[in-house]
């Protein structure tokens, strides 16, 4: 049985978020990427994995290299379920600084 991991959990995990920071700007082989942390080497296969079943990172072979990159498409549609809450707290915070510059303290 073949499950799907959930994205927002998979980008809940602050390592995994520093993963798809890296390959954001270019393509990482998996070792290139774990250099990058102080932990064990299928620590960071297995976070890896995670990204690539949420279909958040995308893999290419080149050779007997496997490169990391991200796929954008993805990334767009959780940019796009997200925009609508950012923009509902963005009006309220919005809203709380008119009141708090307009607020004057009882003497």
């Amino acid at each position: 049985m073949n499950l799907r991991r959930d994205v927002f959990q998979a980008i809940a995990d602050p390592t995994r978020r520093a993963i798809l920071l890296l390959v954001a700007s270019q393509s990482m082989t998996a070792g290139a990427i774990a250099a990058n942390f102080d932990t064990a080497r299928p620590t960071v296969s297995k976070h890896l994995q995670i990204l690539t079943a949420c279909d958040l990172l995308e893999q290419k072979q080149e050779g007997r290299e496997i490169y990391y990159y991200i796929n954008a498409k993805k990334m767009k549609d959780v940019a796009d379920f997200i925009e609508p809450f950012r923009e509902m707290w963005d009006d309220r915070f919005n809203k709380l600084e008119t009141i708090m510059k307009n607020y004057t303290p009882k003497k």
